[in-house]
């Protein structure tokens, strides 16, 4: 399998492309962020735009917010760097950790922000993460769908014409380049988020045999993006602090630990040194193992390679802790299997299914041999109530 000659990603990387001296895209993209781009003139760029709507409306700005370590900084920017005032909008996707809702609690006290959480009808979410597993091998589709589309919502509904993201997907992908501007519209949530099936589609597609709650279009709501006539009336931009500021998520993630307490945890696949990445969800070990099922990377070649990118870690040192940590079974998969109820032979052969060449299928031998050896320290705590049987 093809690697980028300057990172660690491979070509299996959904929109990765080689130039001629084998460098990835992203690693292109990275370059001219570092090189090309006048990032004075971005920031007053961004700053005029927050003068448009600043005082006109009963909140400055909608920012959506996992507790994550890019939309924490993004918050804290807003507020302590723009003096604005949000309102902070938190999907709950079911799988939050104790360490990020401490997180929270400081965060919005520290800054001083109203918050609105909305926690979707667990018996959907079940349906919607088998279904999406099953079709694309990817069970988040409700996580992604509900965190994009829900903000732009509530947006609609207070009214608040200026939506603000974190950091751009230029940084880990080659949908959107840093040399053009990056909205967080309804196209890009068609490109990037929803795996190529909206809201009406899921409709069709699960089984409403299966368990006791049939999902109806109203189900659905919150994972359906707001109609293009309402977001042009409100005159709505939904962007990326990162197109005009350049993200620096090391730099970042010092300064919201040093000024909030934010604190970093354990993830299950993912090297210690990198504490601060998606402490968000317990089931984040699973997604990335379903990743490397897929694609033969993980999180680790992820953040490796943003490091090599920013000259502070080797290739080789990007290699060494890809072939540590990356492919391991997680434990907390025993745990998404009671979620659905399949058995593990079922959830390979799903995820088997869409395996993309040149990297080659595992089976469970493989898995057995590859499992973790330790769980993280809130293992215990993680909810089991809400299984299911599908015999």
């Amino acid at each position: 399998m093809k690697h980028c000659s300057r990172c660690v990603m491979p070509e299996t990387s959904e929109t990765l492309a080689f130039d001629g001296a084998g460098v990835c895209t992203v690693c292109q993209q990275v370059e001219f962020k570092q090189t090309g781009i006048d990032w004075h003139a971005k920031k007053i760029e961004f700053e005029k735009l927050v003068e448009e709507v600043r005082g006109k409306h009963c909140y400055d700005c909608i920012v959506p917010f996992s507790g994550g370590k890019d939309s924490t900084y993004t918050l804290w920017y807003l507020v302590k760097e723009l003096g604005l005032k949000p309102l902070v909008v938190r999907f709950d996707h079911g799988f939050m950790r104790s360490t990020l809702n401490e997180n929270n609690v400081r965060t919005f006290r520290a800054l001083g922000c109203d918050v609105v959480t909305f926690t979707p009808n667990w018996q959907v979410v079940r349906k919607l993460m088998f279904e999406a597993l099953r079709r694309r091998a990817d069970f988040c589709w409700h996580c992604h769908t509900g965190i994009f589309a829900y903000p732009m919502r509530i947006a609609v509904e207070k009214q608040v014409p200026l939506v603000i993201w974190g950091e751009p997907s230029a940084e880990y992908a080659s949908f959107y380049g840093y040399d053009e501007d990056e909205e967080v519209d309804e196209r890009r949530f068609n490109t990037l988020v929803n795996l190529g099936i909206n809201a009406e589609d899921m409709i069709g597609m699960i089984d409403n045999t299966i368990g006791e709650y049939p999902v109806t279009t109203r189900d659905l709501r919150p994972y359906t993006y707001p109609p293009l006539a309402e977001l042009r009336r409100l005159r709505l931009r939904s962007v990326c602090l990162g197109s005009f500021i350049p993200w620096d998520v090391r730099k970042q993630v010092d300064l919201i630990k040093q000024d909030l307490g934010w604190q970093g945890d354990e993830v299950e696949g993912v090297p210690p040194e990198y504490d601060y990445e998606k402490i968000e969800c317990f089931m984040q070990g699973v997604r990335d193992y379903i990743k490397y099922l897929k694609r033969g990377f993980g999180r680790t070649a992820h953040l490796a390679s943003i490091d090599i990118r920013n000259g502070r870690l080797s290739r080789d040192e990007g290699e060494a802790l890809v072939n540590a940590y990356d492919g391991k079974r997680p434990g907390s998969l025993d745990l998404f299997l009671h979620y659905l109820g399949i058995s593990e032979a079922d959830f390979m052969e799903i995820v088997n299914g869409h395996v993309v060449s040149p990297h080659e299928p595992f089976d469970l031998e493989w898995a057995e041999a590859n499992k973790m050896n330790q769980k993280p320290w809130d293992f215990e705590q993680w909810t089991r109530v809400g299984g299911a049987d599908r015999a």
